[in-house]
């Protein structure tokens, strides 16, 4: 599979990962990857939380960043 980011100006990359908000391969150069946190429990005892990551394309990391606009029709 190929980087849709460098498809798109003619070149060919290799993927590293797959975006988790559209699907489109990523490369290493186009590859985002966020921090996010996830909870864990169960019916009994407290519910724990761990760190993970988030591999996102460049579009959809900019449209996720604290700020961003929202896109409208």
């Amino acid at each position: 599979m190929h980087c849709l980011g460098c498809r798109t100006t003619g070149t060919d990359s290799p993927t590293v990962g797959v975006c988790q908000g559209c699907g489109a391969g990523v490369c290493a150069a186009h590859a985002r990857v966020a921090a996010r946190s996830v909870r864990r429990g169960s019916q009994l005892g407290a519910p724990g939380a761990a760190g993970a990551r988030r591999v996102l394309c460049p579009v959809c990391a900019a449209a996720e960043a604290p700020g961003a606009a929202a896109l409208t029709p």
